[in-house]
């Protein structure tokens, strides 16, 4: 069984696949950093950016904000040990800005 980051970086080209397929949107830009980097390392560098992507911006217009990096995080708690909490709640507050909740939101304090 490969281990858990690539696992993660399989799930992240999933979401690749499933925006093209069924949001009509082609993140070359995802694609090109999760085959550089891996899918942890281009999660980590769009959670903590200061502004959502533009294949974020492109998501929720298409309200398909299910599919990109955060809802990943946020929803799915296999992935949590590959994050801080910090970058967690991030990426589920920048979800809560654009009015999509999370399926299974971290716990606040």
């Amino acid at each position: 069984m490969p281990n858990l980051e690539a696992q993660f970086t399989e799930a992240m080209f999933d979401i690749y696949r499933r925006a093209k397929a069924e949001a009509k949107y082609n993140a070359t830009i995802f694609l090109q950093m999760i085959t550089d980097d891996g899918g942890r390392r281009t999660a980590k560098t769009l959670i903590n950016a200061p502004r959502p992507s533009d294949g974020y911006t492109a998501l929720y217009l298409r309200k398909r904000l299910d599919l990109t990096v955060e809802a990943v995080v946020v929803e799915h708690p296999q992935w949590h040990p590959l994050f801080t909490p910090e970058e967690i709640e991030k990426a589920a507050k920048r979800l809560r800005a654009y009015s999509y909740v999370p399926k299974s939101a971290p716990k606040s304090n």
